[in-house]
């Protein structure tokens, strides 16, 4: 007859951990700064169709999105390509991870813009926003990118660039 060793009893080793990955987001969340000139958003709903979202609010989050995985994309490509030059990783990983936070920002605060003015229920857009001041993320080219995106403002020769960008979006929603 022939015997087996008996099984070990598993190990249980705890390897020390920080904040669970949701809980540092929003560490990170809390931890920035307002907006300058953060400003709140006076209501001005436009009349609802219906429950669905907006052609236009779908168009910009691809719009958007498209950019911020370009830039992303970029990001992780040079990362491998400059690998052996440390000096041009940095400036080249950079530039392309900052365009990217800077279309996400943009984003977030055009859509928070947009729920302000649909007079959603403040509570619900900081839970929506995950943080205590919504207004962190409506900047001055947030609105202006509404603006444009909604038509909310006449066309004019010379407007701010990001109104110009979401007339852009909106008419190729349309």
């Amino acid at each position: 007859m022939t015997s087996y060793p008996r099984k070990r009893p598993v190990r249980c080793t705890e390897t020390p951990r920080g904040p669970e990955q949701s809980e540092g987001l929003q560490q990170i969340r809390d931890a920035l700064p307002p907006a300058p000139a953060a400003r709140t958003v006076a209501p001005a709903p436009r009349p609802a169709a219906g429950d669905e979202v907006p052609d236009e609010l779908l168009a910009l989050v691809t719009y958007h999105c498209r950019h911020i995985n370009a830039y992303l994309a970029r990001a992780q490509s040079l990362g491998t390509l400059h690998q052996a030059c440390k000096n041009e990783w940095q400036r080249l990983v950079l530039y392309a991870l900052t365009d990217a936070l800077a279309h996400n920002h943009l984003l977030v605060g055009t859509i928070t813009a947009y729920l302000q003015r649909q007079d959603l229920d403040p509570a619900l857009l900081r839970r929506y926003v995950q943080s205590p001041d919504p207004d962190r993320y409506i900047t001055r080219q947030a609105v202006d990118h509404l603006d444009g995106l909604t038509d909310a403002t006449r066309e004019q020769p010379v407007e701010p660039t990001w109104t110009h960008v979401g007339r852009s979006i909106a008419r190729g929603a349309n």
